[in-house]
């Protein structure tokens, strides 16, 4: 008899099954599912138009999508049900609905169909700018100690924002919700029948802290009358470490999926969180970094930080036992496809169609032989702003040194280099807190493509780097959260942190520093920390100034 485990990964855009071997982590079979309604930010499926920045989901696609994608896996494998041992689960968060106590989403209520704060607001919903504003200037004002967990700032795209920005415009909405739930929790509660709370998406996105719980009933008064009950009338449930077991399957759904009644049901963690578990680390000493558009370090520590910048410092968060830490950065792959999209001539688009490469794996071949520091030029990544250390999206890009003879290849690796001493920055910081970071592990599919970028990195950064061997890791992270879901017994692992460094997924390739390039690198490092302080910390705030003009001629 078989032992297996499956790993639902909800992402932005659809929903992905793995289902995997839970004494290997092999990779079974996987299905797919895009959501019927993709992001809702132009209309409602009733066609009413919506603000700009809102980002809406309906709740039934995650549903469809779970079916779809079970039944398919099942029945491509032909693995007998009681063969599956559990069901983990990833999120994107904060992603929050309004629903009844029965969990009914009131947006299924026909008086609230053509009413956009009874869907599903994503997490990158940001129609409650305003509310966080508001939040913001409540803790200024009385002094609440708490933000500093979360670098000091409060983001539109946590919980809180967003149903205060409920019941700010929609009353009846916020007054007829029994309960405001992150999608994760929601899904997991129809799995089981039962209702919890993730500690991951509490502490990351709702501000909840294992001692002090939640923001005090005066400081959610001090928002709105109308919030000072929230916590204990509208999301009051038992809070779970990422790693135990949510609950079990029922009849009900078993049933409707395919599956064995009694299956337990792992508690679930946000989608960035699961990969690092599937990249295999259980473990404090590992950096890992998921590459794409933009880029979040997470870091596991056996003591809680307040590290400016930082999104919070978890416990059970990650995995039960560490707190998670976790970083970012706005702009990564974001301002690589910029620079190609816009500034590259198009003498190098038509050499790249004609050796039948991308205009990316052109440059890169064009930078084979380059030496650090050989274009002269030094870059700032907050082409989207900043995230970790300042927390600053009202600052902008700037790439320095350029003349006349600069190519566009040197500019990208320009922008490269910058995005690495971002890192480095990142680093440094929780290094100084006492985190051990002894090496990295990057995921994603950028440097799955560049591997010139990986080893700029290991370089830069001054660290031994790996890269994830499985495109799908955040699925893989979640399926092993479905093998820790099971009886130890059952399941042959102790834990969540042994079934993690046994069954997590990372590529043998060591990339190392170069020594040569690291003593360069050192010193332009030193260069960068000048530029970030000179332009970010208000020594010189002339990037504020320009965007204030830019702003005020539109």
């Amino acid at each position: 008899m078989g032992k297996y485990a499956l790993g639902l990964d909800y992402g932005t855009l659809s929903v992905r099954a793995l289902l995997i071997d839970s004494q290997t982590g092999e990779e079974i079979a996987s299905s797919a599912c895009e959501y019927a309604h993709g992001v809702m930010e132009k209309e409602l499926p009733t066609g009413k138009k919506l603000p700009s920045g809102f980002a809406l989901q309906d709740p039934r696609d995650y549903m469809e999508g779970l079916i779809l994608t079970v039944k398919e896996v099942m029945s491509k494998t032909q693995i007998p049900p009681e063969e599956i041992i559990g069901i983990g689960i990833d999120f994107t968060a904060s992603t929050i609905l309004p629903v009844k106590a029965d969990k009914t989403p009131l947006c299924y209520i026909p008086d609230f169909q053509d009413e956009p704060h009874a869907y599903v607001k994503l997490w990158k919903h940001h129609g409650g700018e305003e509310e966080a504003n508001i939040i913001a200037k409540t803790i200024e004002e009385r002094g609440e100690d708490w933000i500093s967990r979360y670098g000091g700032k409060v983001s539109s795209e946590t919980m809180l924002p967003k149903i205060f920005e409920t019941l700010r415009h929609a009353p009846a909405v916020y007054e007829e919700a029994d309960r405001f739930i992150e999608a994760m929790d929601w899904l997991i509660w129809n799995l089981t029948g039962e209702e919890t709370r993730s500690a991951c998406c509490t502490g990351y996105k709702a501000y909840y802290h294992h001692e002090t719980g939640y923001p005090s009933k005066d400081f959610l008064k001090a928002l709105d009358p109308g919030m000072e009950n929230l916590i204990e009338e509208k999301m009051d449930a038992p809070i779970k470490a990422v790693g135990e077991r949510a609950g079990y399957l029922t009849e009900t759904m078993a049933k409707t999926l395919g599956l064995q009644p009694g299956t337990p049901v792992g508690t679930g963690i946000i989608d960035g969180h699961s990969s690092i578990l599937g990249c295999g680390v259980g473990k404090p000493g590992t950096m890992v970094m998921i590459l794409g558009t933009s880029a979040a370090h997470f870091f596991l520590s056996e003591t809680e930080l307040q590290i400016p910048g930082s999104a919070g410092a978890i416990k059970d968060g990650v995995i039960k036992g560490y707190f998670g830490c976790e970083a970012g950065q706005s702009c990564v792959g974001d301002h690589f496809a910029w620079f190609v999209k816009t500034l590259v001539p198009e003498s190098y688009e038509i050499e790249a169609r004609e050796k039948g490469i991308s205009v990316h794996q052109l440059l890169v071949e064009k930078l084979e032989g380059y030496k650090a520091g050989q274009s002269g030029l030094i870059a700032l990544d907050w082409f989207n702003g900043v995230r970790s250390p300042l927390m600053d999206f009202n600052l902008n890009g700037m790439i320095l040194g350029m003349n006349l003879l600069t190519k566009p290849e040197e500019i990208y690796l320009a922008l490269i280099e910058a995005t690495a001493y971002g890192t480095r920055m990142i680093i440094d910081s929780f290094e100084k807190e006492g985190v051990s970071v002894d090496s990295i592990i990057l995921c994603g599919g950028i440097p799955l493509k560049n591997r010139m970028l990986v080893q700029v990195y290991s370089d830069i950064c001054k660290k031994e780097i790996r890269i994830s061997e499985s495109s799908n890791a955040s699925a893989m992270g979640a399926a092993i959260l479905g093998v820790a879901a099971a009886e130890a017994e059952v399941s042959g692992y102790k834990d969540a942190s042994e079934a993690t460094e046994k069954l997590g997924k990372t590529g043998k390739m060591v990339y190392r520093p170069n020594p040569e390039n690291t003593v360069i690198y050192d010193n332009l490092y030193e260069e960068y920390k000048i530029l970030h302080k000179y332009f970010g910390t208000g020594m010189n705030d002339v990037m504020k100034r320009l965007n204030a003009i830019r702003d005020m001629q539109k």
